[in-house]
């Protein structure tokens, strides 16, 4: 090691750290033994100090914590859901947040990016920090309230939102976006109206249950045979029972109604009109002509001209857009309650109330589970338990719907047009969770 002469700076000679040459009346070695003692002391110094205030053990300071929760009272319990309870189960806790460290906990997570503020970068090193649990626990209370009150926020943040499904359409004005939601509540309100009686039968003396079944089996392959909108098939089947609820029919005549209903619904509905003959054709000419005219004339009176009523497919349309459907679900759903038009037993739900539980089922059969949103549960007004007995009948339905010999509905939906929805299985986990 060499160092500078003090008379001659220039001068550079080699020296002795230990021994070193004399400097005046100390030996320049000397001062060096003396400055390493001196940073020797302020080593231990160091080392017996506290912590940089800078400097926090992050688990210690979460362990603390969760030792001074324990005897803390525990916060308010506000029900919450399922999803908002894995959600908020996977939030870490940070030591500076207000939200509380549950104590109960097995396995207990760091989050290692949790900021560490309120701390004086300037206090003495001799200075002992105030512990943290210490300082929590003095702002426990001032920060309860606070707790308490992002714990509501975040509830609500959480929780299942009601979406506006018409607000896609504010610039469709066949949408009618303006007075949509007064329509449908005309819809509720009338469609009680369209509604008949499921014992209706047996006024009849010479039909029953069972030819209905065989006439509304056919009037859907009719229907489908000539391409008919399907708002038409659902007023053929209203207008039949409305008939045959205040006029008694024999049952050769009884294919004479399904034929004139279906020409009824098809002058209300379509743009294109199958003509009388047309009809007679399709009957194997088992009627005439006169026949059917007469028999036009006289369901109009019994019905008084009374059209334009609400039938499950008004709604279908509604609470499929509800349901934010896809073509699968659709073509599901408009199955699954075509086959409910078969079933007499049907007759004793409403409208609203069977195209509801189509929908419904259409899901539970898609998904594997029972699904039903809050956003269908507002707009539909049914609750996941009103509609699961009238799931219940229609998945009995469908799992026999290809058997037996009404299956025209099966036929029909196991083309590539309607996308196979019949080939789907059904959803047999509906019985089974309803009967346990």
């Amino acid at each position: 090691m060499v160092i500078a002469d003090e008379n001659n700076p220039s001068l550079i000679r080699p020296t002795n750290l230990q021994g070193g040459p004399e400097m005046g009346s100390k030996k320049f070695g000397v001062e060096i033994r003396n400055n390493r003692r001196a940073l020797s002391v302020i080593n231990q110094n160091l080392v017996g100090a506290p912590s940089y205030p800078c400097v926090v053990n992050k688990r210690a300071c979460l362990e603390t914590q969760v030792i001074s929760d324990k005897n803390l009272p525990n916060p308010v319990h506000r029900p919450i859901t399922r999803k908002f309870a894995a959600q908020l189960a996977s939030i870490q806790t940070c030591p500076e947040e207000t939200k509380k460290t549950n104590p109960s906990a097995d396995n207990f997570s760091v989050w290692e990016d949790c900021p560490i503020t309120d701390v004086e970068e300037h206090k003495p090193a001799t200075e002992q920090p105030e512990p943290m649990f210490l300082e929590q626990t003095q702002t426990d209370a001032v920060f309860s309230e606070k707790d308490q009150m992002e714990e509501v926020e975040m509830e609500d943040i959480f929780e299942e939102p009601i979406m506006d499904i018409d607000s896609c359409d504010a610039k469709n004005p066949l949408a009618v976006v303006d007075y949509v939601q007064d329509l449908y509540a005309y819809y509720r309100r009338m469609e009680n109206s369209s509604c008949v009686s499921p014992s209706y039968m047996e006024q009849q003396f010479d039909i029953n249950e069972k030819m209905r079944a065989i006439l509304i089996d056919w009037l859907i392959e009719v229907h489908h045979k000539f391409e008919l909108r399907e708002e038409t098939l659902f007023l053929t089947v209203n207008l039949i029972d409305r008939f045959l609820s205040q006029q008694a029919m024999v049952r050769k005549k009884l294919q004479l109604v399904g034929l004139v209903a279906m020409l009824l619904a098809c002058k209300f509905e379509e743009v294109s009109v199958p003509v009388v003959d047309d009809l007679v054709f399709i009957s194997d000419k088992a009627y005439t002509r006169k026949e059917v005219l007469e028999m036009e004339k006289l369901m109009l009176n019994i019905l008084q001209f009374n059209m334009s009523v609400p039938t499950p497919y008004v709604f279908m349309k509604r609470f499929l857009k509800a349901a934010q459907s896809d073509r699968k679900l659709e073509h599901l759903s408009f199955f699954l309650i075509e086959l409910c038009l078969v079933e007499h037993e049907m007759l004793k739900f409403p409208p609203s109330f069977l195209a509801a539980a189509a929908i419904y089922t259409a899901q539970c059969t898609l998904y594997g589970f029972k699904q039903w949103s809050k956003t269908c549960e507002w707009y539909t007004s049914y609750s996941e338990d009103q509609l699961i007995e009238c799931s219940r009948l229609i998945v009995s339905f469908h799992q026999k719907a290809a058997t037996g010999k009404l299956t025209g509905v099966h036929r029909k939906y196991c083309t590539s047009k309607f996308g196979y929805a019949a080939k789907c299985e059904p959803a047999a986990h509906v019985l089974v969770e309803t009967q346990t």
